[in-house]
Formats: structure tokens, sequence, C-alpha cells
């Protein structure tokens, strides 16, 4: 890329979709995913003397995004009450997990092998798969796994910022992960196997 294509009126052609698809991936609003990139623009222009150039400037700007993500998902959840505390879950959690660990802690089914992680996460049909089952969650479960697991936010961060305690944090992420692996390995894997037959 030439330091003229990398100028700040260069920035939307060259980032725009990336950073709408990521914004779309942890808001699912496309207002809100727009609202994000154009603050995260903004807010680019106005710090681009502190850009060094240490990262790329798609990684700087998804940096900068992921902030303006968090105070609109703590805006937002303020706003409105998505993350009542789950007074139903520990009796349902207990049954799932007796379901799927033995009395060791071990998985009950052996579990398949996921391969090498670096190859997995360059393979078109991974992903492609992994945002099928990420839009089959629930809001609120697609909300806390992509902040946990795609943006890095610690179980504090994600308790403040969605206003929950940390036990509610707790059974969320788990029922978010248990969900996604089992599509994943249903939407994923079996297919992979097939492929590889």
């Amino acid at each position: 890329m030439t330091e003229d294509s990398q100028a700040p009126c260069h920035w939307l052609d060259a980032h725009g979709d990336y950073l709408f698809r990521f914004a779309m991936k942890h808001l699912r609003d496309t207002a809100q995913a727009e609202d994000a990139v154009q603050d995260t623009l903004l807010a680019a222009l106005q710090a681009q003397k502190n850009f060094t150039g240490a990262s790329s400037q798609r990684t700087w700007l998804t940096g900068i995004l992921k902030h303006k993500i968090v105070d609109i998902i703590r805006r937002h959840s303020r706003e409105k009450a998505l993350y009542a505390p789950d007074t139903d879950t520990q009796n349902g959690d207990e049954a799932l997990e007796d379901s799927l660990f033995d009395e060791r802690g071990e998985w009950t089914v052996p579990q398949t092998s996921w391969g090498n992680p670096e190859t997995v996460l360059e393979q078109e049909r991974f992903w492609t798969a992994f945002l099928y089952c990420l839009d089959g969650l629930s809001p609120k479960l697609a909300h806390m796994f992509s902040l946990r697991e795609l943006s890095g936010l610690q179980t504090s961060e994600l308790c403040e910022v969605l206003n929950i305690s940390t036990s509610n944090c707790w059974v969320i992420l788990y029922r978010a992960r248990i969900a996604m692996k089992e599509c994943l390995e249903f939407h994923w894997l079996q297919d992979n196997h097939k492929a590889d037959v």
C-alpha cells in the first residue's frame, strides 16, 4: 500500500467494508455498525498523529473500532435491560453439565480433533460455519461470545460493560460456548471429515 493510499481520504474505500463486517459480527444491527464505523473513522482522523505505524493501518483502525463497539454495547445495556440475570439457570446447567462430563470432569463423548489451529483459522469453510453458528445464537449469547472470544474482553470488563454479575456472565458464556461448539461440530467438522473422505 502506498503512503498516499493510506491517507485518511482513502480509509473508507480501503477499510470500510472490513470494519463494517467486523462491527456487524459484534453488534448485529446495521445502524449501530454504521455508527461504530463512522465514529471509528472520526476518532482515527483526530488521533492520526498518534499512529506510529507499529501495526498495520487496518489493525489500528480495528483497535479503535473495538472500543467504539464496547461503548455502544455499554450505552445500549444501560438503555435496555437485555441482560437481566437468569433465575432458572442452575438446574438446567447442572443437567447439561452432567450429560456432557463424567464424575472426573472429562468429556463423556470423546472430542473431535480440531486440527492445527492456524490452519483451521485460514479455512474459508470454517469462517462460513462460524458466522452461521454465531448468527444462530440469541443476541445476548452472540454479544457475550463475540466480546469475550473475538474482542478479548476479560470477565470483569464484560460484567462492567453489560452490568451483570460474574456468575451470570459465566453462565451466559458457558451456554454460548457449548452452543458454538455443538454447531461447529455439526456444520463444520462433520462437513470437513466428509470432504476428506
